[in-house]
């Protein structure tokens, strides 16, 4: 390649990156003055997280953006922090695209990068770290849908521990289940203590999703596994540490629901690609 032509390769690089970059900021810029019309909107800021462009689409680039806000809920000032999803090609901006065609949204395709340094030892219960596909699955054990699904995936997958290494992430969902927060505290407890295999019995715990008493939640939890956890043990930092990781890692990967299942990397809709893997 002539000199001239590597000139004009990076400064076609340098140029694209340079309206990415002013994109960007046009965003954020657009997206918080707009915010900001919202009485009950008392500070926010909005960041860029991530930029491709699409290729279904020229011009146009899918962007997640990080919205930390303080915004008043009922009279009461409440820190918010979420990722969201937007569209733009440096003009116009939208918050989803939808392909005429075939009815699908492009907005279900932009997802965050499972980093690897997601992949701890922390979070590896069953499988070797270096099998043929990594299981990454995110899960509140007082879900319905979680504790119809997530045991027997686990087992049939454990079965195979050179092709899949099963992690596994604590999210409760305080809102719809507060009595999760309190067994998967005490789940991590235990496992801090020695105990192994704890997730799939944790799933088999007889209390109300809605309980709020500790103590009550932690006497279920102690029945099931013949433990002795306390309020303390859950109040240890090395245990709140483990939860709150769990909940930034899916606060990173845009996880909002449970189960979320990602596969190799990738978020899995249909959570059925393990019974695929050959």
């Amino acid at each position: 390649m002539k000199l001239s032509m590597l000139k004009l390769s990076a400064s076609t690089i340098l140029l694209s990156s340079t309206l990415l970059a002013s994109s960007a900021t046009k965003v954020e810029n657009f997206l918080e003055n707009n915010f900001r019309q919202n009485p009950n909107v008392q500070g926010i800021v909005v960041k860029v997280v991530s930029q491709k462009p699409l290729k279904e689409l020229k011009g146009w680039s899918s962007l997640i953006l990080s919205v930390d806000a303080t915004v008043k809920i009922q009279g009461i000032p409440r820190h918010i922090k979420q990722k969201m999803v937007w569209f733009s090609n440096g003009k116009y901006l939208t918050k989803d695209l939808i392909d005429l065609d075939t009815g699908a949204t492009l907005a279900d395709g932009v997802a965050p990068e499972f980093k690897a340094e997601y992949y701890s030892k922390a979070n590896l219960i069953y499988g070797n770290a270096n099998a043929k596909h990594k299981v990454a699955i995110f899960s509140d054990p007082l879900c319905p849908f979680c504790k119809r699904f997530v045991p027997g995936a686990i087992e049939e997958m454990k079965k195979s521990p050179d092709m899949f290494a099963i992690y596994y992430y604590h999210l409760p969902l305080k809102n719809l289940h507060p009595a999760a927060v309190t067994l998967v505290e005490a789940a991590v407890a235990l496992e801090l203590q020695g105990k192994k295999n704890v997730v799939l019995d944790l799933y088999k715990v007889n209390i109300s999703s809605r309980e709020r008493d500790q103590k009550k939640i932690l006497k279920a939890f102690n029945k099931t596994f013949g433990s002795n956890i306390t309020v303390a043990d859950i109040q240890k930092p090395a245990v709140q540490e483990h939860v709150k990781r769990d909940a930034q890692i899916a606060e990173d990967l845009m996880v909002a629901g449970t189960p979320t299942m990602f596969f190799d990397g990738k978020v899995d809709k249909t959570k059925q690609k393990y019974k695929e893997a050959k």
